[in-house]
C-alpha cells in the first residue's frame, strides 16, 4: 500500500524567516496539496544557545500572511505532537544508545580546548582537522580508550558527545528527486555529533528520528543540505529504517542579483530590498530589517514571484493563483541552477496584483492615508480616483503620491515641469484655454476634450505646449492620468479656480 505524502517544514527559531526559507516552505506545501498529501510545521529548536526569543512567533505569522496552510505543527497541534523538538528530548537519547550499542556510534571526551589545539596543529601544517576515520583512533573517544576508561568516565559524569562512526572506504548513495544520484566518497565525511551529554540531539540525529516518527514521505529542504544527505541515509540504514526512508529533494540557491552568491540575510536592506517576509526588530540590537508585508507588497505577489525563483511552469504563463500553483506545480520542473533574485521583477508582481484588486479593497488601505492628509471625500468619488490611478502605482502607499491633486489645490508647482514644460507663451495660451473652459456648458471630460482641441486647431496653437501647461496648472506637476477626467473629477469651479491660482503665482 502507498504511503500517504506528509512533508514537513523544519526551520530553527534562531532569528527572522528569510524568504528562501519561505519558497521551501511554499514548495512543500505545495508538493503536499498537489498530491492530496499532509504539511507539517515542525521547530528544530535543539541548538539551544542560537535560539532567539519572538522567531518562532514571527515564522507562524510570516507564513500564515503568505497563505501558506498547515495540516500539523507547533500551533495546530496534530496526533504527532509535540511538534517543537525540544518538547522531544527524551525520545532521542535511546536511539542515540542504540546506535552506540550496534558499533555505528561511540562516545567522544575530547574538550573544546583539545579538539581546538588539533585545529591549530593542522593549521601549522595547512591542513584541515576533521574528526574522522583517518584519526578517530588516536582521539580520545570510546574507540581509543578501554572499556574500564570509557565505564569510569561516563560514571563520572564527564562531558561527552556521541559521534557517528562513518564507515571507510564506502560509497554512499543519495537518490535526489531533482539531482538524480549523488554519491559521496565515506572518506569525504566526518563522523558528526549526533547527541551531547546534556541531554539534546543535534539537527543530524533529531530530524532524522522525528522524520521517522512523523511518517514524513519527502524531505524537500534547500541545497546547504545536500552534503548532510549521506549522513542521514547512513542513519536511516543503521537505525534499521532503509524501507521507511522518505525521498530527498534539495532545491537550488535562492542568489543574489549579481548572481554572485546565496542570497543572504544581510543583503536586502544593504541592496535596497526585503529579504524577510515582515519587518523584523533584532531582540538583542534593535537593529530593524524592513519586510514585504511592511513594504506595501501583496502576499499573493511575493508566493506568486518565490513560485517561479526556481520552478518553471513549462509555459508562458507568469500569473498563478495559490490554487492554480498547487495544480501546476512538479519537483520534475524545479531546476538544478541557482536563481537570481530579481527585486525590479518582485516590483511588478505586485504591480500586477495591485490593479487585480477590487477597488472597494483599495479603499479600505487608502482611507487612513487620506485621514493623515485631513481628507473627507465620498466612498464614491475615491473609488473613481483609484481607478484612474491605480494603473500608475506599484504600492498602495504611492496612491497618495498619484492622486493627492484630486483632494487638495496645488500649493506649488513642480520646478522641473516649469523648467521643461513651461514656455514663454505658455501664460497667454492658458488665459486663452481658461476663456473656453468658463464658456463650456459642462465639464464632462470627452465633451471638453472636444471643445478645448477645436480650440487649439483653429487658432493654431500647438497642443502639447497647451496640454502641458494646463496640466501645470491642474496637477502642480507634468505628469497624471488622463486630464480631462482630472477636470470632469474635480469639476469646473475648482478647475477655473486652479487655473487663476497658477496665473497668479507662475507670473509672479
Amino acid at each position: 500500500m502507498e504511503r500517504k505524502v506528509r512533508v514537513r517544514f523544519a526551520p530553527s527559531p534562531t532569528g527572522p524567516l528569510h524568504i528562501g526559507g519561505v519558497r521551501t516552505a511554499l514548495y512543500n506545501y505545495l508538493f503536499a496539496k498537489k498530491l492530496g498529501g499532509d504539511f507539517i510545521l515542525r521547530i528544530e529548536d535543539t541548538d539551544q544557545g542560537r535560539y532567539v526569543p519572538g522567531a518562532e512567533d514571527y515564522i507562524v505569522e510570516s507564513l500564515t500572511w503568505c497563505g501558506i496552510k498547515f495540516d500539523e505543527g507547533v500551533h495546530v497541534g496534530g496526533s504527532f505532537a509535540p511538534y517543537r523538538q525540544s518538547e522531544r528530548k527524551d525520545i532521542y537519547k535511546q536511539y542515540s544508545d542504540s546506535l552506540v550499542e550496534k558499533g555505528y556510534a561511540y562516545y567522544a571526551f575530547d574538550t573544546a580546548e583539545e579538539l581546538d589545539a588539533k585545529r591549530k596543529e593542522c593549521e601549522a601544517q595547512k591542513l584541515t582537522f576533521q574528526y574522522c576515520s583517518a584519526n578517530r583512533n588516536s582521539l580520545k573517544n570510546s574507540l581509543s580508550l578501554n572499556k574500564d576508561e570509557v565505564a569510569q568516565k561516563l560514571s563520572n559524569n564527564e562531558h561527552y558527545v556521541v559521534r557517528i562512526k562513518i564507515p571507510e572506504n564506502e560509497k554512499i548513495i543519495v537518490h535526489d528527486l531533482i539531482r538524480g544520484e549523488v554519491v559521496v566518497d565515506s572518506s569525504q565525511l566526518d563522523d558528526k555529533v549526533l547527541f551531547k551529554s546534556d541531554g539534546m540531539p543535534t539537527y543530524h540525529l533529531a530530524n532524522v528520528v522525528d522524520d521517522f516518527l512523523m511518517k514524513i514521505t519527502h524531505v524537500i529542504r534547500g541545497e546547504e543540505w545536500l552534503p548532510s544527505a549521506p549522513l542521514h541515509v547512513l542513519l536511516y540504514k543503521y537505525l534499521g529504517w532503509v524501507n521507511e526512508m522518505p525521498q530527498f529533494a534539495h532545491l537550488p540557491l535562492l542568489l543574489k542579483p549579481d548572481g554572485n552568491g546565496k542570497l543572504s540575510k544581510r543583503d536586502g536592506d544593504k541592496l535596497g530590498f526585503p529579504v524577510f517576509p515582515l519587518k523584523w526588530t533584532d531582540p538583542k540590537t534593535n537593529e530593524i530589517s524592513s519586510g514585504y508585508r511592511e513594504s506595501g507588497y501583496f502576499p499573493e505577489a511575493v508566493v506568486n514571484m518565490l513560485a517561479l525563483l526556481g520552478w518553471n511552469p513549462g509555459t508562458e504563463q507568469e500569473l498563478f493563483s495559490m490554487e492554480e500553483l498547487i495544480q501546476s506545480f512538479s519537483l520534475e520542473r524545479v531546476g538544478k541552477s541557482g536563481s537570481k533574485f530579481d527585486f525590479e521583477k518582485a516590483k511588478w508582481f505586485n504591480h500586477q496584483y495591485l490593479i487585480r484588486q477590487k477597488n472597494e479593497d483599495l479603499l479600505q488601505i487608502f482611507k487612513p492615508v487620506l485621514k493623515e492628509n485631513n481628507v473627507e471625500s465620498s466612498d464614491d468619488f475615491v473609488i473613481k480616483v483609484i481607478d484612474l490611478v491605480k494603473e500608475r502605482v506599484v504600492f498602495p502607499k504611492e496612491l497618495w503620491a498619484q492622486s493627492s491633486f484630486f483632494f487638495k489645490t496645488p500649493e506649488a508647482y513642480d520646478e522641473k515641469s516649469l523648467k521643461d514644460k513651461w514656455k514663454e507663451n505658455s501664460l497667454s495660451l492658458i488665459q486663452q484655454i481658461l476663456s473656453v473652459i468658463e464658456s463650456a456648458e459642462n465639464t464632462n471630460a470627452e465633451f471638453l476634450k472636444e471643445k478645448t482641441s477645436s480650440f487649439i486647431n483653429e487658432n493654431q496653437l500647438g497642443m502639447g505646449v497647451v496640454m502641458n501647461a494646463l496640466r501645470i496648472c491642474i496637477v502642480g506637476t507634468s505628469s497624471g492620468p488622463d486630464l480631462f477626467k482630472i477636470i470632469e473629477m474635480i469639476g469646473k469651479k475648482e478647475t477655473i479656480k486652479r487655473i487663476k491660482n497658477a496665473i497668479d503665482k507662475i507670473k509672479k
